[in-house]
C-alpha cells in the first residue's frame, strides 16, 4: 500500500511528496520496533503505535513537572562543552540523571513542545501545536496523566495563546493554565511577559496548592527570559569577564544573549534551591530541559551541533550519572512516565531511557532537511534527492561522508514519513474512534 495524498494538510509540506513514499506496513514496522517495545505490546488494530508501557516505578504515583528553558544549546553550557554562562545546570547536571548527547527535533519552541510534551516526531510541516485536526484528542503526556488521576497545569510568565499554546493544551490534557495575568505582582515585566524570578515564584505558589490538594500533578513550566530583545531585571547577576578575544568574537547582541542566559539560570537555580525545601520536593521528578538551541547555522545540511541541548532530571532515584548515549527529546516523555509510576497505552515513538538497550538515535528537522543519527552514523534526507549518509565527529562537529547505508536511510525515510501519515489518519491518540 503506497501512501495516501495528504490533500487534509492544507499547505502544509507533504512529507512523501518531498522525500519519497513507502509502504504504509513497512512504516510501520520500522517505527514500531525503534520504540524498543516488543511486538506483542502494539495491540491495537485502529491505532497501530498505540501501546502498553511498563513503568519501571511501581510505588506510589510520583508528581512530575517540567521546565522547558527556552532558547539553550549545549554551546552555552560548560559542563557540555559550552561557555561558562550557566553555573546552576552545571551544578544540576553534577547532582542528577544528566544527558551529555541529548538533541532537539527543531528550532522553534513549539517544536520542542511537541517533542517533550507529546513524544511526536518532527515533521517538515509547522508543529502540531497549531496543526487544525491536532487540537482535541491529539496524545500529550498531560492527557494520559490526566486519565491517571492526576492534576494537570501549564505555567507561563508571557501570554498563553502565543503560538496556539493555549488552544492545544486546553484541547489535550491541560485542565489549568496559569499565565502572565494570574501572576502576583510581578517585579520585572519584560516584552515576553514577566521575568523567569516572578514566574518561578507563582510556580512555587501553583506547586504547593496542587500539593496540598493531595492528588499526583503535573506542572509544566515554559520560560522566556532568554528570548529576544533579552530584557532581564537590572543587577541581578554578575556577568562574566570577557577577555579581549571574546569581545571580538561576540558582537552586542550576543553578548546580551549571554547575560540574559545568565539571568536564566540564575532564576532555575533559585527555584530549585527553595523547591528542595518545600514539601513537594520529595515525591516529585523534575525535569529541566531546552526547547532548542538559540540559533541553528554552519554549512552543514543539519548543523547538528545546533541541535545539541542540556537535560537533566532531578529525583530520578539513580545515582548522579552522566549519560553519554545518543538521546532524542522525544524519548523523554517515555522515560518521565517511567519514573514517576505511571504504566498506561500510548502511540509513542520514544523510548524508556530506563532500559539499558535503549536510545542511541536522534532525529532532527532543519527546514527540508531531515536528520536521523544513530550513535555517530547520520542519515540526511533532503527533498527530491537522494539520501546521503556520514560520521558524525562528535568532537569536531563534522560531518564525514560515506557510502549509503541502505537499512538507515530507509529507517530515516519511514521515521520522516510517520508523523504525516500518523497526522491524517489520526492515529496519535488514545482514542481508536
Amino acid at each position: 500500500m503506497i501512501l495516501p495524498c495528504y490533500d487534509q494538510l492544507g499547505d502544509e509540506k507533504n512529507a512523501s511528496k518531498m522525500y519519497g513514499s513507502l509502504n504504509e506496513n513497512r512504516i510501520i514496522e520500522l517505527v514500531r520496533k525503534s520504540t524498543n517495545l516488543p511486538v506483542e505490546a502494539f495491540s491495537n488494530t485502529k491505532i497501530p503505535t498505540l501501546a502498553k508501557r511498563q513503568a519501571m516505578h511501581t510505588g506510589k504515583p510520583k508528581n512530575l513537572v517540567i521546565i522547558l528553558e527556552e532558547s539553550l544549546g549545549a554551546q552555552y553550557v560548560s559542563s557540555l562543552g559550552g561557555i561558562p554562562l550557566t553555573p546552576e545546570i552545571d551544578k544540576l547536571n553534577s547532582q542528577g540523571w544528566a544527558f551529555e548527547r541529548l538533541y532537539a527535533t527543531g528550532t522553534r519552541s513549539v517544536r520542542g513542545i511537541e517533542a517533550v510534551i507529546t513524544g511526536y516526531t518532527p515533521t517538515p510541516s509547522r508543529a502540531v501545536v497549531k496543526l487544525d485536526k491536532s487540537q482535541k484528542n491529539f496524545f500529550t503526556i498531560a492527557s494520559l496523566l490526566q486519565n491517571n488521576g492526576y492534576n494537570t497545569q501549564f505555567i507561563y510568565g508571557g501570554e498563553s495563546h502565543f503560538d496556539n499554546m493555549k488552544s492545544f493544551f486546553l484541547g489535550n490534557g491541560f485542565a489549568d493554565i496559569v499565565d502572565f495575568d494570574d501572576i502576583t505582582n510581578p517585579k520585572f515585566v519584560a516584552s515576553w511577559g514577566a521575568s523567569d524570578g516572578d514566574l518561578f515564584n507563582q510556580a512555587h505558589v501553583e506547586l504547593t496548592k496542587l500539593h496540598e490538594e493531595g492528588k499526583p500533578f503535573f506542572s509544566f513550566i515554559f520560560t522566556s527570559s532568554n528570548h529576544d530583545p533579552f530584557e532581564i531585571p537590572n543587577e541581578v547577576i554578575n556577568p562574566i569577564t570577557y577577555t579581549e578575544e571574546q569581545l571580538k568574537k561576540y558582537d552586542t547582541k550576543e553578548l546580551l544573549r549571554h547575560k540574559a542566559i545568565q539571568y536564566a539560570d540564575y532564576a532555575l537555580g533559585e527555584f530549585i534551591r527553595k523547591a528542595k525545601k518545600q514539601d513537594y520536593w520529595e515525591n516529585t521528578v523534575f525535569l529541566i530541559v531546552a526547547d532548542h538551541d538559540a540559533r541553528a547555522m554552519g554549512s552543514n545540511l543539519v548543523p547538528i551541533n545546533n541541535f545539541h541541548i542540556p537535560g537533566v532530571i532531578l529525583n530520578s532515584g539513580k545515582a548522579p550519572i552522566f549519560d553519554k548515549r545518543v538521546v532524542s527529546q522525544i524519548d523523554l516523555a517515555p522515560t518521565l512516565l517511567s519514573l514517576i509510576g505511571v504504566s498506561d497505552d500510548s502511540p509513542m515513538l520514544g523510548q524508556d531511557l530506563n532500559e539499558s538497550n535503549a536510545s542511541g538515535r536522534a532525529l532532527m528537522q532543519y527546514a527540508d532537511n531531515f536528520a536521523y543519527m544513530v550513535d555517530d552514523e547520520v542519515t540526511i534526507l533532503q527533498p527530491s534527492k537522494a539520501p546521503l549518509n556520514f560520521v558524525y565527529n562528535f568532537n569536531k562537529n563534522s560531518l564525514k561522508p560515506k557510502p549509503e547505508n541502505l537499512t538507515l536511510s530507509e529507517i530515516a525515510l519511514a521515521h520522516v514519513l510517520w508523523g504525516s501519515l500518523a497526522y491524517e489518519n489520526r492515529w496519535y491518540t488514545l482514542k481508536s474512534d
